[in-house]
């Protein structure tokens, strides 16, 4: 296929990237078959297996594949005392089972340029990254390849950063979104805008195309946010429950069978702020301290994986956005057909 154009997706929708073994080679083949974005999530993702899942899914399409990254930031780890603190907060919490819990050392992700390695080797149509911009070196050599560059921003200044740097898109994250938050700087406070509100605040400080996340479900909510400036709909929720998926039985349970619960942001499972389906977990864990992301994430990751292998949605980050009562377990197929049927019937 081409170089990739908005103009030419058959439904105007990115897939969007998820980590943890949800976005598979088939989930993504299957929605870039369809004519649409297919994402995968290489957040915390070694090398050898980003040019496996690359290589495995080129196999199954010649659609638009987009890899999306996190943009790490150096962190420092806080004093002994609240280590301690940290740990403590998450020894105390009633799990069936003995964990043991250490804190994590340096480095706690893998470098950027090292997970980019096979990226060119493979190159997908579409890089995109979250929490910041990554090294010009890095948009240069995608641009050099053909490759567009797609930037999350959460307020208006992100956005027009972005544009500066030279990427292609911005994708505009709203606060109904499931999953981390891509504010650049934690320090600064988080606008919160909601997807409506964000468009309305982006379409006229910025000139490249605008995709919107957070919230959309249905084929009326991808015309909805059309309509108020976005290019293309990025939809993840909506595909956690398809058999594609990767994602665990006790995730897609909690999601299709425990709806009486909302969504809540929670800093507890990674040390940043994510979007989660509420559980005993971010109860007990309101207002208690936590390391930095990600060193939290390292932290809390054997917890999570014991819950995951004990069918225990209490203990484990389900996260979803906030719409996600919508959700049903078709085929990722049958998803994208109502969808393809919702927006072009209005």
């Amino acid at each position: 296929m081409t170089g990739f154009a908005f103009e030419n997706l058959k439904l105007p929708i990115f897939q969007a990237p998820m980590g943890g073994g949800i976005t598979t080679p088939r989930l993504v083949s299957t929605v870039s078959n369809y004519g649409a974005v297919g994402s995968f999530g290489f957040a915390y993702t070694g090398p050898e297996k980003i040019d496996k899942a690359m290589k495995e899914t080129k196999k199954l399409t010649d659609g638009y594949i987009n890899a999306n990254f996190f943009v790490h930031t150096e962190i420092t780890l806080p004093k002994k005392e609240i280590q301690k603190a940290c740990v403590e907060a998450l020894a105390n919490l009633p799990i069936e089972q003995e964990i043991e819990l250490k804190i994590p050392h340096y480095p706690f992700f893998f470098p950027l340029e090292e997970q980019l390695d096979p990226i060119w080797e493979n190159p997908p149509s579409i890089l995109t990254f979250h929490f910041g911009i990554p090294p010009y070196s890095i948009i240069h050599k995608a641009k050099t390849l053909g490759i567009k560059i797609g930037i999350t921003a959460t307020n208006k200044a992100e956005a027009v950063n972005i544009e500066a740097i030279g990427a292609d898109f911005i994708v505009a994250q709203g606060y109904e979104a499931g999953g981390h938050r891509g504010v650049f700087d934690l320090s600064l406070q988080d606008d919160r805008l909601e997807l409506d509100d964000l468009l309305k605040a982006l379409k006229t400080a910025v000139s490249i195309p605008i995709i919107a996340t957070g919230g959309i479900m249905t084929g009326a909510d991808i015309n909805r946010v059309i309509q108020n400036g976005a290019v293309a709909a990025q939809m993840g929720t909506a595909f956690l429950c398809c058999e594609e998926a990767g994602t665990s039985p006790t995730y897609k349970d909690s999601m299709l069978n425990h709806q009486n619960r909302q969504t809540v942001i929670t800093h507890a499972f990674s040390g940043r702020p994510a979007r989660a389906l509420e559980n005993t977990f971010t109860k007990l864990m309101e207002n208690k301290p936590f390391l930095p992301f990600p060193a939290q994430n390292a932290l809390t990751n054997k917890l999570r994986k014991i819950a995951e292998n004990n069918n225990n949605g209490e203990f484990t980050s389900l996260w979803a956005g906030k719409n996600y009562k919508k959700i049903n377990n078709k085929t990722c197929l049958g998803i994208l057909n109502q969808l393809n049927y919702e927006f072009y019937k209005q």
